[in-house]
């Protein structure tokens, strides 16, 4: 009977020496107190996230141009140029310099069929990333200086015409002016050729004369179109910019 008791008194003493040891579960009043410290930091954590998407971008972001992510999934989203390029239907490369940068070409540009490739090249100025924006404008500068670019690129004006103009017409200001470089080294090309789609331009051009950033330039390109379009060309350009002024005066 003593034996009896002495085991119930231990197991008593037992329980309330764990139940206070400094090793024991935290008591409840403390688990709420450290519910509530949690609940505190996760709506502060929650609010400062908010804050960080609203914060203006980087300098390294706003001087790096966008570039494709080579880890993406290669077809998901691309652009009809960016496919055509990755699966090889532009025989050129661009080959990263430490000054500047330029394509190699797997086949000599001058060997190069203008259809489709050129075609293709004047689709890739609306690109807005790297380096399809910098492969679409060099490639198709290149081709138009190789031997025989007249004879090569006046059949395909019906073909060319449409991407230029498209170019011409983007909101993005970077493919504006790769459209309007465009434009003028075709008008050098092939001369009055150009001068039945000069009205397909000009539309886009009289937009953007009108903006203090871009006048001197769309002047600049009136004036390319007038010298190698003619005398036909002036009273085109005049019927879509009537404040046009000829450079033959």
């Amino acid at each position: 009977m003593s034996t009896s008791k002495s085991g119930s008194a231990q197991s008593r003493t037992s329980s309330l020496g764990s139940a206070g040891s400094c090793s024991s579960s935290t008591p409840p009043s403390s688990a709420g107190k450290n519910n509530s410290a949690k609940a505190r930091k996760t709506a502060a954590t929650a609010s400062g996230g908010g804050a960080k998407q609203a914060l203006p971008p980087k300098p390294s972001q706003r001087l790096n141009p966008r570039t494709v992510d080579p880890f993406a999934n290669s077809s998901k989203g691309q652009s009809a140029f960016a496919s055509v390029y990755a699966n090889g239907g532009v025989p050129c490369r661009l080959i990263h310099g430490s000054v500047k940068h330029k394509l190699a070409w797997d086949t000599p540009p001058e060997q190069v069929p203008f259809d489709p490739v050129l075609v293709t090249l004047a689709e890739g100025l609306k690109e807005t990333v790297h380096p399809y924006t910098f492969v679409s404008c060099m490639g198709f500068r290149e081709l138009l200086d190789t031997p025989q670019a007249t004879q090569k690129a006046t059949p395909m004006l019906p073909k060319l015409a449409p991407p230029l103009r498209a170019a011409l017409g983007h909101t993005d200001s970077s493919v504006f002016e790769r459209g309007i470089d465009g434009l003028m080294q075709l008008s050098a090309v092939v001369g009055p050729a150009l001068n039945p789609y000069l009205k397909t331009f000009l539309m886009a051009l009289s937009k953007r004369i009108m903006e203090r950033k871009y006048k001197e330039k769309v002047t600049e390109s009136l004036q390319i179109l007038e010298q190698n379009g003619g005398k036909d060309a002036l009273p085109i350009i005049k019927s879509k910019v009537p404040t046009y002024c000829s450079v033959s005066g």
